[in-house]
């Protein structure tokens, strides 16, 4: 599947996130298999759990964040894709 800012983003309902401290860790139930957020990570997955479009939430962090506009639109699209090969977000066309 080929992964589009204009695309929905979704938390299935066997996943389960916990935030410490600014951190984050994501438990997929179906697969005992988690994942860790630093801060910044873990600011990106309230953005994109919260936003209807991952394009929405890529704008609400650029405007939060004093970095290169590609350099986040990577680091996002880098974390949808190791959120999507863990089980742990659907993503979909809107």
């Amino acid at each position: 599947m080929t992964l589009s800012f204009d695309m929905g983003l979704s938390v299935p309902a066997d996943v389960l996130v916990r935030e410490l401290d600014g951190e984050s860790v994501i438990l997929n139930l179906k697969s005992e298999r988690y994942f860790g957020l630093d801060e910044v990570g873990t600011r990106m997955w309230a953005a994109l759990s919260s936003c209807d479009m991952i394009q929405d939430a890529y704008e609400s962090l650029l405007s939060e964040y004093d970095v290169d506009a590609e350099q986040l639109r990577g680091d996002l699209y880098h974390l949808i894709e190791q959120l999507v090969e863990h089980g742990l977000v659907n993503v979909s066309s809107q």
